[in-house]
């Protein structure tokens, strides 16, 4: 079977697939930075006083930047393709991150040419690449349970409104899914890399992971007229072919 022969339903599993997978993959890589939204922004941190006894800045990790774009691929994905099309991707794509994982692992304990650090000899060249790609146990562990779990509350919640709402109501199943999947999982991520194995206080625990939720939250939101682009343009696309046939 050449690719021309692939209809266009399939077609469209494997772009969908590929978006997916090259955005997860991705924000695991980057997931290790923690970021300042504020002086990013060029602005002084917060320094709000919490509940739990810290200072509330706007920290966050800087997996959560692209990570919107995984989970609306994912409702996407559920829309065209139900529950089992998103257990498939979601599994398929652990694997795939275990892997990437293990060789950017082999990467950082392999020898260093001698000119690569002498023309990079202002900085400890190897020592930064080592510290910047290898991940700890902990974050690998972490990241994966919460991706492998947020991603199957995220199609059983997202079933089940549609379940009862039928194919209206988009923005309701992909907005409310999103919302209770990620909760979970940028709790569960940080929880476990970097409070549960990692040297994280409770307190900052809490901060990056409800900074990184209360992101993801209002991206959902925002992202919702582009969640209704893109079905329009998909229904577009597989129309023609229905039209051919």
């Amino acid at each position: 079977m050449t690719f021309d022969q692939f209809s266009r339903k399939q077609k469209l599993f494997i772009f969908l697939f590929g978006l997916f997978l090259t955005n997860a993959i991705v924000a695991e890589i980057i997931g290790v930075k923690i970021v300042s939204i504020e002086k990013s922004l060029g602005f002084q941190p917060l320094g709000l006083l919490t509940w739990w006894g810290e200072k509330w800045d706007l920290n966050q990790t800087a997996g959560a930047l692209n990570w919107p774009i995984v989970f609306i691929t994912s409702d996407i994905i559920n829309d065209y393709f139900g529950k089992k099309g998103v257990k498939f991707i979601s599994y398929t794509t652990a694997v795939f991150i275990a892997f990437a994982f293990f060789i950017i692992y082999l990467a950082t304990i392999l020898v260093p040419a001698d000119f690569w650090l002498a023309v990079n000899q202002d900085i400890n060249i190897n020592t930064a690449f080592s510290l910047i790609f290898r991940q700890g146990l902990g974050i690998i562990i972490g990241s994966l349970s919460a991706f492998l779990v947020s991603q199957i509350i995220d199609a059983t919640v997202f079933e089940k409104i549609k379940g009862r709402t039928g194919n209206k109501n988009i923005w309701l199943r992909a907005t409310g899914s999103t919302l209770i999947s990620q909760l979970i999982d940028s709790f569960l991520v940080i929880g476990i890399a970097f409070y549960a194995f990692g040297n994280w206080t409770a307190g900052q625990w809490m901060n990056v992971s409800l900074n990184n939720y209360l992101y993801k939250f209002f991206i959902a939101i925002l992202f919702t007229p582009l969640l209704y682009l893109a079905h329009y343009l998909i229904e577009q696309y597989l129309k023609k072919e229905n039209e051919l046939s």
